[in-house]
């Protein structure tokens, strides 16, 4: 007889703080109709090569990463999530500015503008 293992459940590629999660929650309440979440990308872009891309979308791709949150369904990209594995995503305002803000141990420079990164 073969015994089973059971292994703990993976961890999310990307670690949503508290506000972060409060802002997909916002996004969602005025998301348009056919929205069923919001993703996370890295198009190439930018000086560095890749930036972070935040949209709506209105379906499941087969690859992506799909997180759960109190306010909504948060999608990662599938092609992106080895650029983002242990990252945090963060919602950061100021008077000035408001926007995602990631951590990325995986980001080996950035481009002077902090547009876009490079792994």
């Amino acid at each position: 007889m073969t015994e089973t293992t059971t292994r703990p459940a993976p961890k999310a590629a990307v670690i949503l703080t508290p506000r972060a999660e409060e802002r997909i929650a916002e996004l969602m309440s005025k998301a348009p109709e056919d929205a069923i979440g919001v993703k996370l990308s890295t198009p190439r872009r930018g000086c560095s090569g890749l930036a972070y891309s935040v949209d709506y979308v209105s379906e499941e791709a087969k690859f992506d990463e799909k997180i759960e949150t109190p306010g909504g369904v948060f999608y990662i990209d599938g092609a992106s999530v080895l650029y983002l594995v242990g990252s945090t995503m963060d919602w950061v305002e100021d008077d000035f500015s408001a926007g995602f803000v990631f951590e990325n141990p995986n980001a080996k420079g950035a481009c002077g503008c902090g547009e876009s990164f490079m792994v």
